[in-house]
């Protein structure tokens, strides 16, 4: 049962977690959130900067709080892809020195396989194959997952990820930054059938439109149009309407391209993972409608949806009971798909 040190950097959180198996013996995150709040998103270098600061003493800590020491740990997993390079390269570096230093396997680990796995610390016993719904301020994707390793990209945003149309509505209503829990709370006591908007259907060539596939900078337009009119005409924004109305078109645009997909591939389970996982007005939608079609649906803890280094931990472990272990000279990448994941591991 492998014992993994794991590391993310992969954005604007640090963190640091000892995983044995599917079991979290410490989970440590220092956020940045106050930082890059004035500026409204993640500003990169101050990112970096930030984890520059912070590491070595959170990979001290989550040593302590797991009570564990150099001989207990079997390897170093951490975030290598997707993600801002600068922030990567920083995990990436201190993961690198640590095996050095202690003679321990190195795993490299996609961001969003971590995502995926974050379930199976609440779950353990989840196996394959299952359908993925991953929805984080970077990413919106249904993930067929057929094996440990294995995965199939059935549909994703053609444009921006949903987490990211909740930063940009929530600054629409001046709610400020991050957008998705304000938005959600907001949204506990508005209206959602006070304004109907568009749900971002891709049409196909041939007609009709994409099962799986979904569009949200259609949507982030048509309610800045709509707050527009309304700021000629109301001497108050109903913005705890238009919050709800906005987070009840995303749910059931998610929903609907979910539950479509799971059906059609025979998958009876259905993980979501990501930021955005944390939302509310999703989980009921979702969890309703799974429930319909007989659906099992299965949502990290709300600690576990945002970046951690237990959900990449989780993965490291995994990987490296099937002996895949990375090079030392493994790179950071700013992109990479999730069907090249086996391209992170010796042959």
């Amino acid at each position: 049962m492998a014992t993994v040190l794991a590391i993310e950097t992969s954005c604007d959180e640090t963190a640091v977690a000892v995983v044995r198996k599917r079991h979290i013996l410490s989970h440590l995150v220092a956020s940045q959130v106050a930082q890059h709040r004035p500026y409204g998103g993640v500003v990169p270098e101050i990112a970096s900067r930030q984890h520059v600061e912070a590491i070595n003493s959170l990979v001290a800590q989550a040593l302590e709080q797991s009570k564990s020491s150099w001989t207990h740990i079997d390897g170093i997993a951490v975030t290598c892809a997707p993600g801002l390079v600068g922030a990567l390269l920083v995990g990436l570096t201190v993961a690198k020195t640590l095996a050095m230093l202690h003679d321990k396997p190195l795993i490299g680990i996609h961001h969003l396989e971590g995502h995926i796995y974050a379930s199976c610390l609440e779950n353990p016993d989840l196996q394959p194959p299952f359908l993925c719904l991953l929805v984080s301020g970077g990413h919106t994707s249904l993930i067929e997952v057929k094996d440990h390793g294995c995965y199939t990209t059935l549909g994703q945003t053609r444009d921006d990820a949903v987490g990211e149309a909740f930063d940009k509505v929530a600054r629409l209503l001046d709610l400020g930054y991050p957008g998705g829990p304000a938005i959600d709370q907001l949204a506990q006591t508005g209206n959602p059938d006070a304004f109907r908007l568009p749900e971002g259907k891709i049409s196909l060539p041939g007609g009709g439109f994409h099962p799986y596939d979904s569009s949200f900078s259609g949507l982030k337009t048509a309610v800045l149009r709509l707050v527009e009119k309304l700021r000629e005409t109301e001497p108050i924004l109903p913005t705890a309407d238009l919050a709800a109305s906005f987070q009840r078109t995303v749910a059931k645009a998610l929903t609907q391209r979910t539950i479509a997909c799971a059906l059609d591939r025979g998958l009876r389970t259905i993980v979501v993972g990501g930021g955005v996982a944390a939302n509310s007005g999703l989980r009921q939608q979702l969890q309703q409608a799974a429930q319909k079609q007989g659906l099992q649906v299965l949502f990290p803890p709300i600690s576990l949806c945002t970046d951690n280094a237990a959900m990449i931990g989780c993965a490291g472990a995994e990987h490296l009971e099937r002996a895949h272990t990375s090079k030392l000279t493994l790179g950071a990448q700013s992109r990479m798909a999730i069907a090249n994941i086996m391209d992170l591991y010796q042959p």
